[in-house]
């Protein structure tokens, strides 16, 4: 396998195939750092127009952003350290914008949680 094709591959579970709990906590915490970004863009602003545009914009951009770089069926393929960027700058706005609003246990738990999964699901991306 040449490396354009390891960059290319399909990385999806087979069909029929039951996601495992790790993939299950995976996409929590995805969706946590969207839902994060969402309420931030929310919350953060005092005007509504600002609010909403935020908080939209900013999980979209994180949607873009991921769907571009970190994605398993990513636009441009990446090595390994484009792909822990990317999800550094997602995760890491998300523990951010906690910390912002006040929050600062929910801002180092999610990072910790994020930080583990992030590994895990990186050392299986390799084996795979």
């Amino acid at each position: 396998m040449t490396p354009t094709d390891a960059a290319t591959a399909d990385h999806r579970p087979p069909a029929g195939r039951r996601p495992a709990p790790f993939e299950l906590l995976r996409f929590a915490v995805e969706l946590f750092a969207l839902f994060s970004l969402a309420l931030w863009g929310y919350l953060a602003w005092a005007w509504p127009w600002p609010a909403l545009a935020f908080m939209i914009g900013a999980p979209g951009f994180a949607v873009v952003v991921w769907a571009l770089f970190r994605s398993p069926r990513a636009v441009v393929p990446t090595d390994r350290v484009g792909r822990s960027l990317v999800e550094i700058a997602v995760m890491g706005a998300a523990a951010i914008a906690w910390a912002q609003l006040g929050h600062p246990v929910v801002a180092v738990v999610f990072a910790l949680v994020a930080a583990v999964t992030g590994v895990v699901a990186a050392r299986r991306e390799d084996r795979a």
